[in-house]
């Protein structure tokens, strides 16, 4: 594989994206539409994403789909979906998280590839999810082009009976960002063949109040989470909280009056499992 040139060998050594705050503007470094076929090869590069995990360089594929968002890249769109597959396949986060608001930032010329991936079944659960997320990301951003994203969602949510109830959940979640009133009926069959998973965004209550169908619910809203976990996470939670340590006495000492229990330290690794919602 030829070396990359001067300006794209400054992403190899950029920074670990764990340490920035959002995204620098890549523009200024002196990106321009020019350096957008060099930019997809190193979003794609495998000895970058494999690259040690403590380096500098394993960043550079992020640092290069993002500097190819704000390029606003067209051409990006087809071959940046060769990585939505290693969220299923190696727990990608950072692919799960990313490249919907890439989507989003490249814009409406992306809606049919993200539209023809997410309608095919041989990809992957969360690689299909992140498809949808692009295809609500554009509907958020470019209001002009929200209908079509609404309807592209909606006709995969119609496969309803086919398709994994977490998929379908979703689907409809990212239709309720959306504001997709229209897509109601659509929802309403969903939930009553029992084919959305409600622990992902709520039942069909909360999709009519979300919606704005109705002013509030009219029934209590079920612990669902509880239920599929197969015991009360409340009591869970009470329990753990009675484990905690106890908030010392006060003695006028100014380092406890912040005092909290320890927490568990956040995952650091480039390659840390994707965060999945629940």
């Amino acid at each position: 594989m030829p070396p990359y040139t001067p300006l794209l060998t400054h992403l190899l050594t950029y920074g670990d994206c764990r340490q920035l705050r959002g995204w620098p503007d890549y523009i200024k470094l002196g990106f321009g539409p020019e350096h957008a076929p060099e930019l997809i090869r190193m979003a794609l590069d495998e000895d970058l994403h494999w690259a040690d995990s403590e380096s500098l360089e394993v960043w550079a594929p992020i640092h290069a789909w993002r500097t190819l968002a704000q390029l606003r890249a067209e051409a990006a769109g087809e071959p940046l979906l060769a990585l939505l597959q290693r969220i299923d396949d190696g727990g990608d986060d950072w692919v799960g998280e990313e490249l919907p608001r890439v989507y989003g930032l490249i814009g409406p010329a992306a809606i049919p590839v993200l539209a023809r991936y997410l309608a095919n079944p041989q990809h992957g659960l969360w690689a299909r999810v992140a498809a949808c997320g692009g295809l609500s990301e554009i509907g958020q951003q470019h209001p002009d082009s929200r209908s079509e994203c609404v309807a592209g969602i909606t006709h995969q949510l119609e496969h309803y009976g086919e398709q994994d109830p977490t998929l379908n959940a979703f689907l409809f979640s990212r239709l309720l960002d959306l504001k997709a009133v229209e897509s109601a009926p659509v929802i309403e069959r969903a939930f009553a063949a029992d084919a959305i998973d409600p622990t992902v965004a709520g039942d069909w209550e909360d999709a009519q109040v979300e919606l704005g169908l109705k002013a509030k619910r009219s029934t209590p809203r079920p612990d669902y989470l509880s239920k599929q976990l197969g015991f009360d996470r409340h009591e869970f939670l009470n329990m753990l909280k009675r484990a905690a340590p106890q908030k010392p006495a006060s003695s006028g000492d100014p380092r406890l009056l912040n005092w909290q229990p320890a927490q568990t330290a956040p995952a650091t690794s480039r390659k840390r499992r994707r965060r999945k919602k629940s």
